[in-house]
């Protein structure tokens, strides 16, 4: 698939008990439906070859010849697909009956993996019949002629030729659950995919657990891990068995099967985010150089596939369109009621540090500013200060709408912040003559001198008084450079700082919910700034109309949050990020039979803008206020984000220049 994107799938065949020849034809049928799909990787559970509940029967001899007839049949049944998969059986070697994962490719054994820890606790008694397997050299052993040295050993990784991205792991269930697992250190030697071929009971809160557990490794590992489980078919004499059939990235459940059902469970991991997060993590480095031990790699080559994953242009994994906000209702809710918090607490502490009493804040009536007072009103509460130590200041000019004005005088009445209205034409005016401006030609020192001059009277407010300015400017803001150097770019405490436009919008309205049933007026008019468009309101109105539109101008926000967060959270490339966004914008709302949000052409606009503007406006974040971090993407130059003011944006840009729409 393009873009490091890897189609994988979990397979729970409907198994009969100690049947192998019905069980590898219902093996085989699922891995030929799979491929058929685009699955690249087929992941069958633990023992189902013969069915993991076969008791003593796995000490007969004729089991174990069935067993290895059912494997030849599966190969041969899947020599044609061009698809890696794991399939379970029992497997006699040296004096010992072995648990063991058959990796097969293109009608060959290419790695015989046993499991490492065999339990013995409980209602499993698998030490009856298996041996744990012995970490060490990795041996050959015979399958059957046309396979008479197969690689076997708990140490082998399988790499693709055609996908550098692609390393794969293999463990059998209890080895994911013990402290030490196999796959940590198969990880570690390089795996970005586990396999894991399961036998797991069900029992009442264990389907919790176990996605906790899959969860759970796949972030400590930064790798895919896909967890198959036998179901279906299986003896019910002393135990039930599930198909909880789990798919995880990083932390992430991509995909799980109901339980009590069987078939295949599909997902497309991104094995390109999954090696970025790794370098990120650099403590997973040196991890692999203190505690990585030797792995023996086998190497397939699945050059020249021909999967109908890669002729659909749609993801088997939804791709945000607002990465920043939480899709859920109830998610979203305790996003925004984390974030002001973080907020608050931050800017209380500086109040706590500097000794400070007062907050000046320039309030336009706008959404940013509106978020900054509410949070510093949190912020004085947590410090016991009363809200009219906050000084809201409105400093109306050229291009302020009376709409915004009403915003402003109201939201300061009902927040208790004292209110002090400034106009600042004359000022301007004067600044003009001044320095020869023409006040007909609306420019960008036209505009600027209104930010800056504004700026000017909070900062020297706040000397007045011993307080200090709350900066108003969000985090996309900052990265599009959309802010006046030496304007409102400069504050003392800047509490949006790390907060983008897409999230501000909704911590607006869950505030404006919040306060439904303490404060209706509060709500009201935080409703009505939601309803009014973004603008720095520096052009003249055009009659009572706010005539200079943000979003016109530099683009949708929406789009530009998206661009922002795979750029930097990712470090994706801008041919990934704009097929990312196809997916998003256009791609996933005709598979729900919805209108596409934006044409391809406009997302490449934007994201050439994007990349533009990122560049050339770095000197602006260069020397930023301090102000709390909230979420994983930050571009404060004392953390998250260090790049030299005159970097050149010639390779991004000719990349996304060059897009095809």
């Amino acid at each position: 698939m393009e873009h490091g994107f890897f189609r994988a799938a979990c397979a729970s065949p409907a198994v009969t008990v100690a049947d192998c020849a019905a069980n590898a034809e219902a093996i085989a049928a699922l891995a030929r439906e799979a491929a058929a799909n685009g699955a690249q990787l087929v992941v069958f559970p633990e023992l189902c070859i013969t069915a993991y509940t076969c008791g003593d029967l796995f000490l007969q001899q004729t089991l174990l010849d069935g067993a290895r007839d059912a494997l030849a049949t599966v190969m041969r049944e899947t020599a044609d697909l061009n698809a890696l998969i794991a399939v379970g059986l029992p497997f006699a070697h040296d004096d010992a009956l072995y648990n063991c994962a058959a990796l097969l490719f293109r009608g060959s054994a290419v790695a015989l993996i046993p499991k490492s820890y065999i339990p013995t606790y409980g209602e499993f008694y698998e030490r009856r019949h298996f041996a744990p397997a012995q970490p060490g050299e990795i041996q050959t052993v015979y399958v059957d002629a046309a396979n008479p040295r197969v690689p076997f050993g708990t140490d082998i990784l399988i790499a693709d030729r055609a996908n550098p991205l692609f390393v794969l792991g293999t463990e059998l269930c209890e080895d994911a659950w013990v402290p030490l697992s196999p796959s940590a250190r198969a990880a570690l030697a390089g795996a970005t995919v586990i396999a894991n071929l399961s036998a797991s009971n069900e029992i009442i809160g264990k389907a919790d657990y176990r996605r906790m557990l899959v969860a759970g490794q796949s972030a400590k590992l930064a790798a895919a891990y896909l967890y198959a489980d036998c179901g279906s078919g299986e003896s019910s004499t002393d135990l039930v068995f599930a198909a909880h059939n789990l798919l995880a990235e990083n932390g992430t459940i991509l995909a799980e099967s109901a339980l009590f059902s069987h078939g295949i469970t599909y997902a497309d991991f991104d094995l390109e985010r999954l090696a970025q997060e790794r370098r990120r993590m650099t403590t997973f480095a040196d991890c692999r150089r203190n505690e990585a031990r030797d792995f023996t790699t086998v190497t397939i080559d699945s050059t020249g596939a021909d999967r109908a994953a890669d002729k659909s242009p749609a993801l088997l994994r939804a791709i945000a369109p607002r990465p920043f906000v939480p899709e859920s209702t109830t998610d979203r809710a305790e996003r925004c009621r984390a974030v002001i918090a973080l907020q608050a607490q931050g800017l209380a502490k500086r109040l706590r540090h500097l000794g400070c009493r007062c907050a000046v804040i320039g309030l336009s009536g706008g959404l940013d500013s509106t978020l900054a007072l509410l949070v510093t009103a949190r912020a004085f509460a947590l410090c016991g200060l009363p809200p009219s130590h906050v000084r809201a200041v409105t400093m109306p000019c050229f291009g302020t709408t009376d709409r915004t004005l009403r915003n402003a005088r109201e939201l300061a009445a009902q927040t208790g912040a004292t209110l002090m209205e400034i106009p600042i034409a004359a000022a301007v005016r004067q600044h003009f003559r001044d320095i020869g401006q023409d006040e007909d030609v609306h420019d960008v020192t036209y505009e600027n001198a209104q930010a800056r001059e504004r700026t000017q009277v909070l900062m020297d407010i706040a000397n007045k008084e011993g307080g200090i300015v709350i900066g108003t400017g969000d985090l996309s803001e900052l990265a599009l450079g959309w802010a006046t150097y030496n304007g409102d770019h400069i504050s003392m405490y800047g509490v949006n700082a790390s907060v983008p436009k897409t999230l501000v919008r909704h911590l607006v309205a869950w505030l404006a919910d919040e306060a439904d049933g303490t404060n209706p007026a509060l709500a009201a008019v935080l409703r009505g700034i939601l309803d009014t468009p973004v603008s720095p309101e520096l052009l003249p109105p055009d009659g009572a109309d706010i005539a200079q539109k943000t979003e016109e101008l530099v683009g949708p926000y929406e789009l530009h949050d998206f661009f922002l967060y795979y750029a930097l959270r990712f470090g994706f490339s801008p041919a990934k990020i704009f097929f990312l966004a196809e997916q998003a914008f256009i791609v996933q709302p005709a598979a729900r039979g919805e209108a596409a949000a934006y044409r391809k052409a406009d997302i490449r606009k934007w994201l050439v803008s994007f990349y533009r503007r990122f560049f050339a406006q770095q000197f602006k974040r260069s020397c930023l206020p301090d102000g709390a971090k909230v979420g994983t993407v930050s571009l404060s130059p004392r953390g998250d984000w260090r790049m030299p003011s005159d970097a050149s944006a010639r390779l991004w840009l000719a990349q996304a220049e060059a897009l095809e729409c």
